[in-house]
């Protein structure tokens, strides 16, 4: 803190600078920095705040300084504090005085609450990628294997057959819903808080909606406290960041289940597993498993934001210098996630003999004798009585329902017929025939709308 003189007779104590720095993290930002710093650039010698002589001595010295950087030539220097004093400090030792007109009718306030803007709105359009890139892998397995039967399950119990396929869409509609999300976290994320200054606005005849425009804003911020102190963008970012990796955790612990011995309805490449330090038959869901550990951190970083926010009073608080970091691993966490379960499912191989074989299991088929039932005239309720009785002498005699002779079935109610051998697991899925059901059609309908989703 040392570098700004005026106020202060002495520098910073060492442990304090070390304390305060934002500097060893927020140095990524110094593109949004630049590319604010250049249109504030502009700003001000379009209003004749600053010559067109001095502003571009100003854009090229930053432009100089964004090549240093990308090239690996620039020097952070800790005692700066952050990346905005950084910049600034390299621009005036390249562009002389006039670099220090730059910062005229600005304050770091509002310098970093456009930074961040930029940042998370470039952070939402890589996220819808990565997004729509794991809806097409999703559609394209559920394409390829549309025609395998799977268990349905509830309470992880067996519970009545669907496609594979379906199931896969489920993940697709929750991917479509963290798609509306953070589309609807970016409208808030675009407006423009420069202009703001510290807390109280500034006392030069700006132009706002200049620097909208040329940074890409739809929007002005309307109160400059509220500008300055809001972090609502990151915490929506961070909440709908946190819901899409629950679902990205739900598909993990599903392909840690699937991929068991036990299961056994897929089989991942290797490329996408590991093996054990001692046992040679490994084959384990590393990469599973860590998407569905890393969901804690996300969870965290929203939650230790959401704390800082909480009692901080108008305007800025140094607090909020806290905001960076989560944003920061919330965003490469996703991301990351995001690009290695596209490339897990895209390259593992579903078991249909496997998922058929299951299928027979756990009298899946006992709902659909139920209904059989009702078309026959039975109560919805004593149909399922019915069944649950059949169920449990079938149990105990060991046997399948397929095994059942119809006097059986009689010993249970009168209004089992010889046609009762008809229900199958092809019947029960063709039955479900409603929007939104697992029958056959009404799955390759919803693949057809997914396809048009994804294609907009």
């Amino acid at each position: 803190m040392s570098h700004i003189r005026g106020r202060f007779s002495k520098p910073a104590d060492k442990a304090v600078a070390q304390y305060t720095a934002s500097l060893p993290f927020d140095h990524r930002l110094y593109q949004q920095d630049i590319d604010g710093s250049i249109a504030h650039a502009k700003m001000l010698t379009r209003q004749g705040i600053i010559t067109d002589d001095e502003a571009t001595q100003i854009i090229n010295g930053l432009e100089a300084i964004r090549q240093e950087i990308e090239k690996g030539k620039f020097e952070f220097k800790a005692e700066l504090e952050d990346i905005h004093m950084t910049i600034e400090s390299r621009l005036i030792e390249k562009a002389g005085e006039v670099g220090r007109k730059l910062h005229t009718a600005r304050s770091r306030n509002d310098q970093v609450a456009l930074d961040m803007r930029l940042f998370t709105g470039e952070a939402i359009v890589d996220t819808l990628n990565g997004l729509r890139n794991f809806q097409r892998a999703l559609l394209d397995l559920a394409e390829a294997n549309i025609e395998v039967v799977m268990p349905g399950y509830t309470h992880l119990q067996v519970a009545q057959p669907v496609l594979l396929a379906h199931h896969l869409l489920a993940y697709f509609e929750m991917l479509q819903r963290d798609i509306e999300r953070f589309n609807d976290c970016l409208k808030r994320v675009d407006v423009l808080p420069l202009g703001s200054g510290a807390l109280a606005g500034v006392a030069y005849d700006i132009d706002r909606e200049f620097l909208a425009k040329e940074l890409g804003f739809s929007q002005v911020s309307r109160n400059s406290l509220d500008a300055v102190s809001d972090r609502d963008f990151i915490l929506e970012y961070e909440a709908a960041a946190s819901i899409c990796m629950m679902h990205i955790s739900r598909l993990a612990e599903e392909i840690v289940v699937w991929s068991s011995a036990e299961f056994d309805f897929i089989e991942l490449d290797e490329a996408y597993a590991t093996g054990s330090s001692i046992m040679p038959q490994k084959k384990n869901p590393d990469v599973a498993e860590l998407a569905r550990g890393k969901t804690g951190r996300v969870y965290g970083s929203l939650i230790a934001l959401l704390t800082t926010m909480k009692g901080l009073p108008l305007a800025y608080n140094r607090d909020m210098q806290e905001d960076k970091q989560g944003l920061f691993d919330t965003v490469d966490t996703l991301l990351s996630t995001l690009e290695v379960m596209v490339g897990m499912v895209r390259t593992l191989k579903v078991k249909a003999e496997n998922t058929s074989k299951a299928v027979e299991r756990g009298y899946i088929l006992a709902t659909d004798l139920a209904d059989y039932l009702v078309k026959r005239g039975e109560s919805f309720r004593k149909a399922h009585e019915i069944v649950g009785k059949l169920v449990s002498y079938t149990a105990k005699k060991g046997k399948s329902f397929a095994e059942l002779s119809i006097n059986e079935y009689k010993k249970f109610s009168p209004l089992f017929g010889e046609n009762v051998r008809k229900i199958s697991i092809k019947s029960s899925l063709a039955a479900r025939d409603v929007v939104g059901g697992t029958a056959p059609k009404r799955v390759k309908q919803a693949l057809a709308k997914a396809r048009k989703i994804i294609e907009v």
